[in-house]
């Protein structure tokens, strides 16, 4: 992976998680603290993150108009694309669907806005812009305190409101996987969205790509059994051969989707 390729992956991990620590950064990349450090240095000089706590965080402001090159798409974006496709190619009209936190269930709103007539209930204002060119779809936003960073809303009134419903379908991420704890969050506030959609909906469609084997979150959100579909780029063979029999994975690496 060249430097501009990790800085790019590097700044769209820390829109997802808001702070990230320059150690787990190094892990996930397979390079030192000090060349993480010249990556973060680098971007936080053009403004697109701050140094804080031992890691690195969004700016406290908007950031100005700089952005590193954009050549092509990452492969994290290309995959998180495909999986989006593919889990609104399984939405059949007339739906009513739960959507949570992140970008990568952002990018399934954006591939769900095709559709003619839906129902969607989020907590993610960045959801509700995605799909407010389609009439056609009706979008139903809880309240809840306001999180800047994130463009989404957590809180005791995001749980309440998932619990007013039953979904025919609830869509949700995470910030990592574990084979023994299942799906983990970085905060608290998101494992108890994502626990709210569970609990809450007929299908319970797991998005995330291969890259959250190897990160570590803390907060507990579900294990895989109550997982019914998991949409992914690719599945390592030890974690494929220990998840649930009843679990659905859906590939969707190029060149084919492939359905176990």
């Amino acid at each position: 992976m060249s430097a501009k390729e990790r800085q790019r992956c590097i700044l769209e991990w820390v829109h997802e998680q808001e702070h990230v620590e320059v150690e787990d950064i190094a892990q996930r990349f397979g390079v030192t603290t000090q060349t993480i450090r010249r990556d973060i240095n680098k971007m936080c000089e053009l403004g697109l993150l701050r140094r804080r706590y031992g890691g690195v965080s969004l700016p406290a402001r908007p950031a100005p108009s700089f952005a590193l090159p954009q050549d092509e798409p990452t492969s994290s974006q290309l995959a998180k694309q495909r999986m989006a496709k593919r889990v609104a190619a399984d939405i059949p009209e007339g739906a009513t669907v739960s959507l949570g936190v992140g970008s990568t269930v952002e990018r399934v709103a954006q591939a769900l806005i095709h559709h003619h007539s839906l129902r969607i209930l989020t907590n993610n204002f960045s959801v509700a812009a995605a799909l407010s060119g389609n009439p056609g779809i009706e979008v139903i936003v809880s309240g809840g305190m306001y999180r800047h960073n994130h463009h989404d809303v957590v809180g005791p009134e995001v749980s309440s409101f998932f619990s007013s419903f039953t979904t025919d379908f609830g869509i949700f991420s995470t910030g990592s996987m574990d084979l023994e704890q299942g799906l983990m969050d970085h905060e608290i506030r998101e494992a108890e969205v994502s626990r709210a959609i569970i609990a809450n909906t007929r299908t319970r469609m797991l998005v995330a790509d291969h890259s959250k084997w190897t990160l570590n979150a803390h907060c507990k959100v579900a294990t895989f059994k109550y997982v019914d579909r998991f949409y992914t780029d690719s599945v390592p063979r030890k974690q494929r051969a220990n998840l649930p029999d009843s679990m659905a994975i859906i590939e969707c690496d190029e060149p084919q989707l492939v359905v176990s």
